[in-house]
């Protein structure tokens, strides 16, 4: 099983890097996932993740004090609810609507009231 968990933290990784790139892809969670599968996976691979630049300048802040960047909880909501509604929009089963909405109102809570800003902080 460690095996599978260090094989998607380095899949998470490389969708992270790319995220970095290309302003499309959310980085932020990708290295989350990162995060969790190398924890799961190495104590060796998660220590080194820790020490690399692409932990300290996109992770650091959220991992130790749950704070995004404005920028970054833009991207990640603005993404998300993309993907949210066009399955909202091709559901047709009413239960699924509902719960799809639910998700998008508990997602838009977390993000405003228990992710704090980065910008807010002085950081």
């Amino acid at each position: 099983m460690k095996t599978i968990y260090i094989l998607l933290g380095f899949f998470f990784l490389i969708l992270g890097i790319i995220g970095i790139v290309l302003p499309i892809l959310p980085t932020v969670p990708f290295l989350l996932l990162t995060l969790f599968f190398f924890t799961k996976g190495s104590d060796r691979l998660h220590q080194w993740f820790l020490q690399t630049n692409i932990y300290q300048n996109h992770l650091k802040a959220f991992h130790e004090r749950k704070a995004l960047t404005k920028k970054s909880k833009c991207w990640i909501l603005l993404l998300s609810t993309t993907m949210l509604t066009i399955g909202f929009i091709f559901t047709p089963i009413v239960w699924a609507k509902m719960l799809i909405v639910s998700v998008l109102l508990i997602k838009y809570w977390f993000f405003f009231f228990k992710i704090k800003n980065l910008d807010e902080e002085g950081v």
